[in-house]
């Protein structure tokens, strides 16, 4: 059954939700899992793209957006069925995707922002309501 780890910031905005998503994806590399970052939208995952180019100057991260061919290791999606992806879930949109259950692990990321706790209140529920394995993490 897929585990579900909160990873909670003690800060808000969009910055902090795309430099934890890289932290993740670059810790999760190193341990040699396959991820697929579920971004907000089309200009969100962009953004982490770029991000991900320059996010550890003295190595690579391995991605590429989804459909461009580049995303052997670390693919970035905004909605999308993550291809053949089903190790690690980066969910960086504020709802469930409907193809979590495909992975092993989700890692869901909470900022302090009014929206996002909202939203990441109802996931922590929607998956104690199924019976899901949840972790929170403080960050």
């Amino acid at each position: 059954m897929t585990r579900v780890g909160f990873y909670v910031v003690a800060a808000a905005g969009d910055t902090q939700r795309l430099s934890v998503a890289a932290r993740l994806a670059d810790k999760a590399f190193q341990h040699g899992h396959r991820i697929f970052i579920n971004a907000a939208d089309e200009a969100q995952a962009k953004a982490l793209d770029e991000l991900l180019w320059s996010f550890r100057p003295a190595s690579f991260l391995p991605h590429g957006l989804l459909g461009s061919g580049d995303e052997q290791r670390i693919a970035i999606g905004w909605g999308q069925e993550p291809g053949d992806h089903d190790d690690l879930l980066i969910n960086l949109q504020l709802s469930v995707p409907a193809f979590f259950a495909r992975f092993h692990r989700v890692a869901e990321v909470v900022t302090q922002d009014d929206g996002s706790l909202q939203a990441l209140r109802a996931s922590w529920t929607f998956y104690k309501e199924r019976g899901y394995q949840l972790e929170k993490h403080d960050l």
